[in-house]
């Protein structure tokens, strides 16, 4: 088993119950890569320029799901973590919050354990 540092997108890494470093592993680790992947800007990674979706550089723009979708899906796949069958399922919409903000579930099945994952987050300057 693979262990990373806990780090969840937009906060800083954690301290676990006996002070040390947060670890995370399995399924959770599969989902922060994901969202480290979708809201990394291409460019960013100075050795990784291709790494990352960009997603929020779509905040505030007209909304194309279909070209968002279609973005979402080639990057999900590239994640070892994500399983290629069945399809992830990807739905893109405004958030209801933030008339700004875009709302993102995608459902997968985690590669390892074939469990089905949903992850849902918002993307919003």
């Amino acid at each position: 088993m693979i262990n990373d540092l806990y780090h969840y997108w937009g906060s800083d890494v954690s301290t676990g119950p006996t002070g040390d470093l947060l670890t995370v592993s399995g399924t959770l680790l599969g989902q922060q890569r994901v969202l480290r992947r979708l809201l990394t800007n291409p460019g960013d990674y100075v050795f990784q320029p291709d790494y990352g979706a960009g997603l929020p550089g779509y905040v505030g723009q007209p909304m194309d799901v279909g070209k968002i979708t279609a973005l979402i899906r080639a990057h999900v796949l590239l994640e070892p973590s994500v399983a290629k069958v069945p399809a992830p399922q990807i739905t893109v919409a405004q958030a209801s919050t933030d008339l700004t903000a875009l709302a993102v579930t995608i459902a997968y099945n985690d590669a390892a354990s074939n469990l089905p994952v949903v992850l849902s987050f918002n993307v919003s300057n």
